[in-house]
């Protein structure tokens, strides 16, 4: 009997390490880098759940950075045409120089990586529609479409970027993702805080 007590509570020892060291310090380190890491804190919850397509391959990862950039460039050219308030228009006047930035970044990082950028790019038919709302929607309610779709887009955008700068099978784009995602949570911030401004009625019917 005590020959058949100790071999059990050897076995149960055993197992409780097994699961230590499953859930404990001995797992690789992460490979990320400084950089890739600032990336991460402000991820959106959705940031975690993988799509149905590997958004952490490169030719993934560029196709759909290069229709964010090309959606948020068209949208706020119909921001400029379309927009009476002052504040809108300078945060789409921002939103355009940015993204033609990152757009020439991207392409540039891509061709560094090999990897073939579609052109012309063309927009998922979500984003198509919400370009084709936006040319109809009445003046009176087209700033807070135009708000409400570029909030959706940056958000979706940091996702994207945040989950390519910790898993991206390429070193330069990575890099790149990592780079920007901090300058696209900016531009989500701002958004918000102009659509905030807008419910509020704060500048909503300025003119200029």
């Amino acid at each position: 009997m005590r020959t058949f007590l100790l071999a059990a509570g050897a076995a149960i020892a055993a197992l409780g390490l097994a699961d230590c060291n499953r859930s404990g310090g001995q797992n690789p380190p992460s490979a990320a880098t400084a950089e890739e890491k600032a990336a991460t804190p402000s991820a959106h919850p959705g940031a975690t759940v993988l799509s149905a397509e590997d958004e952490t391959k490169a030719p993934t990862f560029t196709a759909k950075a290069a229709a964010s950039d090309q959606f948020e460039i068209q949208a706020s050219k119909l921001a400029l045409q379309r927009s009476s308030n002052p504040e809108v228009k300078r945060f789409a006047r921002m939103m355009i120089d940015a993204h033609t930035k990152t757009t020439a970044q991207l392409k540039q990082a891509a061709d560094d990586a090999g990897v073939a950028i579609p052109t012309p790019v063309v927009l998922p038919s979500d984003m198509q529609g919400k370009l084709n709302d936006l040319e109809k929607v009445s003046l009176a309610d087209f700033d807070k479409t135009y708000l409400d779709d570029v909030v959706d887009a940056h958000q979706s955008a940091l996702n994207v970027m945040q989950r390519y700068a910790q898993d991206g099978d390429q070193a330069q784009i990575k890099s790149l993702a990592a780079e920007v995602a901090p300058k696209v949570q900016q531009h989500l911030t701002m958004a918000k805080s102009i659509k905030d401004d807008l419910a509020k009625g704060a500048g909503g019917t300025a003119q200029g």
